[in-house]
């Protein structure tokens, strides 16, 4: 069977439909964008990855996966500003090559957030026994942890997904707020932070700076380009942008910055007040303050971090139910999935379902293992993202680019380089899991999607052509 790719005139049809509204500004896209980048990052990673991969050069490490990040990014606002629809990858994927590679690339996405929301939510768990601790209250093991951690259910992760699936349910007008809010609290104990502990910067601390050698930079590098996934979220929310073609870009770059500013401003200050081989806990930034004797603000960060992650969820459960949305409106998943509430104006159904799988799986399942899968599924997205750019500039060269990249197809080349080097040090495990995640999607392709999406490719083509009659 011929692998077609979509016309590109009924990607922008349904793009534009009005169904969904148009509330997202710059403020808002950014900080979106941001919240979905600090998260687990700076809260957990960065005292881990300098502990055991690159020591104080876990900020060489943030630059560099910023550098590979910002080139990505800069291939995301080309197709999102001349492709503003809502299924990001998945959609360009099928414009430019073919139904295929658009399922499979939309299958990988949703695979990605879901696991990345579920293992998240893990670890907010973490922090959140750790904060009752702090007060004196003592939570039942029974209930922090899964079966197959010796608990019966990760309640606190199950619960907290499903409240963020309830918000996005009440619509983006609405939640923006909310999310707004967590985010801006982050940054605030983010900054005490810095304030608390830069005074207690020993240079001393610093050395040696390259502990693990030039290895571990690229090592930490590999580890840490998992946290600039967020961005995605951001191309994912095209068809709810205002001004898409000009804030979208804009907000990529800007959450992009931002973010690495702070990645290697407290990754410096984490290495400088304590050494870097005592940085080998998850609550790494709470535990610095505590070495200095700052309890109180150690209490503050442990708060901050717990809603800093709730941001994170909300930002991938509302990607994910994009993604799954896209997908349903183009007949790879049932038609059913794409209905938009009338009332929020939110794709609900699809909310409720990223939603509930998440928290099952963050309330059953020890995911850690699965996590695996955003390490090489977001890297082969990324890959196959800047290798569309390329194409769709040879079989589109007439597309309306508001945004389009200079020095022709270097910055797609050197993007996709970054993202092979990184695949090729993947571990094996790795792989395995993925590919298995792949056959399984490629099953629901053949007994389901294969069918569906050529009828409704035909009669969304049908509409099309009697539309353009009736102009």
């Amino acid at each position: 069977m011929k692998d077609s790719r979509i016309n590109i005139d009924l990607v922008q049809r349904n793009a534009n439909r009005g169904d969904r509204e148009r509330t997202l500004g710059l403020f808002d896209l950014s900080i979106l964008g941001i919240g979905a980048i600090i998260g687990t990052g700076i809260l957990v990673l960065t005292g881990i990855v300098a502990a055991t991969d690159a020591g104080p050069g876990v900020a060489i490490s943030f630059v560099i996966a910023a550098v590979a990040s910002c080139m990505i990014g800069l291939c995301y606002s080309e197709l999102t500003t001349s492709i503003p629809n809502s299924g990001s990858a998945y959609v360009y994927a099928w414009v430019a090559i073919g139904q295929r590679i658009a399922f499979l690339a939309g299958w990988t996405l949703i695979g990605v957030y879901i696991t990345t929301t579920a293992t998240v939510a893990n670890g907010w768990t973490g922090y959140v026994k750790s904060f009752f601790k702090e007060i004196g209250v003592t939570l039942p093991h029974a209930l922090l942890a899964s079966p197959f951690d010796g608990g019966l259910i990760n309640l606190p992760a199950l619960i907290m997904i499903c409240l963020m699936t309830f918000v996005l349910t009440r619509g983006t007008s609405e939640s923006k707020w909310i999310n707004n809010v967590m985010v801006i609290v982050k940054l605030a104990v983010i900054c005490l932070f810095i304030v608390m502990s830069i005074t207690s910067v020993q240079a001393s601390n610093w050395r040696p700076f390259l502990p693990y050698g030039v290895q571990g930079v690229f090592t930490g590098a590999a580890t840490v380009f998992f946290t600039f996934l967020g961005f995605d979220a951001l191309a994912t929310s095209a068809e709810e942008v205002k001004n898409v073609k000009k804030n979208l870009p804009r907000a990529i770059i800007l959450s992009l910055i931002v973010s690495t500013t702070l990645y290697v401003i407290v990754s410096l200050i984490m290495t400088g007040v304590v050494h870097y081989t005592e940085l080998n806990v998850p609550e790494s930034m709470a535990y610095v303050l505590i070495s200095q004797g700052h309890h109180l603000s150690a209490q503050l960060v442990s708060v901050g971090a717990i809603l800093g992650i709730t941001a994170v969820v909300y930002a991938f459960v509302y990607a994910a139910s994009n993604i799954t949305m896209a997908m349903s409106r183009g007949g790879f998943l049932p038609k059913k999935i794409s209905v938009i509430n009338v009332k929020t104006k939110s794709p609900n159904r699809a909310l409720w379902l990223i939603g509930g799988v998440a928290a099952t799986l963050a309330g059953f399942i020890n995911i850690k293992h699965l996590a695996v899968i955003a390490n090489v599924g977001s890297l082969s997205v990324f890959f196959l993202i800047s290798l569309i750019v390329i194409i769709l500039r040879h079989r589109q060269p007439d597309l309306k680019r508001p945004f389009k990249l200079p020095f022709g197809d270097t910055i797609p080349i050197f993007s996709m380089l970054i993202c092979g080097f990184l695949l090729l040090n993947t571990p094996l495990h790795a792989w395995i899991i993925y590919t298995a995640w792949l056959l399984i999607g490629f099953i629901v392709y053949l007994l389901y999607s294969r069918k569906h999406v050529d009828i409704e490719q035909r009669e969304e083509q049908e509409a099309l052509t009697a539309e353009n009659q009736v102009v």
